[in-house]
């Protein structure tokens, strides 16, 4: 008896169902980049030093360049404004005084500059920027710039606990459901950020937009490689992850276009309302409706599928169930995660290399804006290279499978750290360009701990064990700012030893798991654990009866 993968070779794998499926599913991912990676922009911290009242005045009588006033008036001045004195100190001198030297104008005011006392911004800041961002308008700098790690903190805090309630939820009532529900919560939390007037409710709202956008990005990631055939389903999981990556390249011309946060949060959220129409755009997943023993449901998208793809069914058929008649209903649970042996061994490996890949994905963003110039620019090249990460996959998954190419990434990403950690710093374009290799390398790592992942769990608990496995990315996101600043204090270099660790280990571990090249996705724990068996394991399947009318005959 066929399985369901077979049928799909009959009715279109990779037809117009399948597209128009995939090509909304990848507007979603693209419109999940600004709460992602949102902080870049709306959180952007401009060159600032003190308000002191009375110094623009002096400036314009004594008609000084915008230098000699920062040389004159702000502490520590070095020419880069880069000390926290300068940023977060201001002379305690009256600006306002009569007789000040335009020459001299502190030696005028105390004589001995040394002697100078220094204090607070009192009166608030001055920001070099055109623009706004939660920086300049809650004025989130010096003794309050931990606020800002809060508001992305935030959002993690949202990813971690989303990750297991949504994922429990499109296992529980649905892909479809899950996906309407937060696409809606993340509408209504976005547009409600652009009017919300405190710190505190932006960072409430910030959190709630966590709790259901990467569940939502996520559902729409199993939703997509369930309803492709097994040989369009690696190439739809990597492409649905680079329409990611085009999001970031329209996300960075939009914020260059709009340089003030709340309309550009506004102007990121509103095209998301669209996506309320996939009530009716989207299908079911069939596979979901099967595992939950709903076979009339799954029947009829099947034959949608068929008739929008212009294709014939293979027969008359009477239904879809299990080989086992008295096999019913699954209902996921997390202790299923670590049950049996081969599934605990997935879990563990799974979860560890989600927490790597996002440790060095975005330790390595971290790590090179030490230095970084424009930021417009450096958000581009750091959204380009993700590009040729995904055609090295496309090219390579196919041919070698997807245990050797992911711990190859991993591998490479590890010795690229430690090789940009030797280069001496005089020698910085070959420390870029080593960089930009491991950036290369966990950017395939994290395609592909995504996408191997929902190939290592059964149907009725693949979406619940992606969104558990990925939780330890988000641990990782909240960690790697204390990895890379604490550490940098130490030794410039020394986040890139702990990275170097983090992904040899990682590249290792992957070696342990099954392969899943050419294999039919399992839809019981049974053929998780036959998975390294010779054969297609034999346990619990699903089936397709088919009647034919010559059978009838006979």
């Amino acid at each position: 008896m066929p399985t369901l993968d077979d049928i799909l070779e009959n009715v279109g794998e990779f037809d117009r169902f399948q597209k128009q499926t995939f090509f909304v599913l990848c507007l979603l991912s693209a419109a999940f980049t600004p709460v992602y990676v949102g902080v870049v922009f709306f959180g952007f911290t401009p060159e600032h030093r003190c308000l002191s009242p009375g110094v623009a005045e002096l400036s314009q009588r004594c008609g000084w360049s915008p230098e000699e006033r920062l040389n004159h008036t702000v502490p520590e001045w070095d020419g880069r404004g880069a000390s926290f004195g300068s940023r977060c100190r201001r002379y305690e001198v009256d600006w306002n005084a009569t007789g000040i030297s335009c020459a001299d104008p502190l030696g005028s005011l105390v004589g001995n500059r040394s002697a100078i006392p220094l204090g607070p911004c009192r009166d608030g800041w001055v920001y070099d920027s055109p623009g706004t961002s939660l920086v300049t308008e809650f004025n989130l700098v010096c003794e309050d710039s931990w606020k800002l790690d809060l508001f992305q903190s935030a959002v993690n805090a949202g990813f971690f606990i989303g990750s297991i309630n949504i994922g429990y939820i499109a296992d529980r009532f649905g892909r479809k459901f899950c996906l309407l529900n937060t696409i809606l919560a993340n509408v209504i939390c976005g547009i409600l950020l652009v009017f919300v007037p405190t710190y505190l409710w932006i960072v409430v709202l910030r959190f709630l937009q966590g709790l259901v956008s990467k569940g939502c990005w996520t559902a729409g990631y199993i939703l997509v490689t369930e309803v492709v055939g097994p040989k369009y389903r690696r190439t739809v999981g990597i492409l649905y992850q680079t329409a990611f990556s085009v999001g970031l390249l329209a996300f960075d011309a939009i914020a260059y276009a709009i340089p003030h946060w709340r309309w550009l949060q506004l102007t990121v959220t509103l095209p998301s309302c669209f996506f309320l129409l996939y009530y009716w755009c989207l299908p079911e997943s069939p596979r979901w409706l099967i595992s939950q023993g709903k076979n009339d449901k799954a029947m009829k998208i099947v034959s949608d599928m068929a008739k929008k793809n212009r294709k014939k069914m293979p027969s008359h058929f009477e239904d879809i169930k299990f080989e086992e008649e008295d096999v019913g209903k699954q209902s996921p649970s997390l202790i299923d995660l670590v049950r049996t042996p081969q599934m605990r061994k997935n879990t563990l490996i799974l979860m560890y290399n989600w927490f790597t890949s996002s440790v060095l994905y975005q330790g390595l963003i971290m790590h090179m804006g030490v230095a970084a110039g424009n930021m417009y620019l450096d958000f581009l090249y750091s959204a380009l290279v993700e590009f040729p990460a995904a055609f090295i996959i496309i090219v390579t998954i196919d041919r070698v499978g997807r245990r050797y190419p992911w711990a190859a990434s991993n591998l490479v990403a590890g010795a690229a750290c430690l090789v940009t950690a030797l280069i001496p710093e005089d020698i910085h374009w070959l420390k870029v360009i080593a960089a930009c290799i491991g950036r290369m390398g966990i950017t395939m790592a994290f395609e592909m701990v995504c996408f191997v992942n929902t190939e290592l769990y059964p149907t009725y608990i693949r979406n619940l064990g992606v969104m558990v496995c990925s939780s330890l990315c988000d641990v990782g996101g909240v960690i790697v700012p204390f990895i890379v600043y604490r550490l940098v204090e130490v030794w410039h270099d020394l986040p890139l030893i702990v990275f170097t660790v983090l992904g040899l280990i990682a590249g290792g571990l992957v070696l342990l798991l099954p392969e899943t090249k050419g294999r039919v996705l399992p839809e019981t724990v049974e053929d998780v654990e036959n998975f390294h068996g010779q054969s297609a394991p034999k346990a619990k399947k699903i089936y397709l009866h088919v009647q034919t009318s010559e059978a009838a005959h006979d």
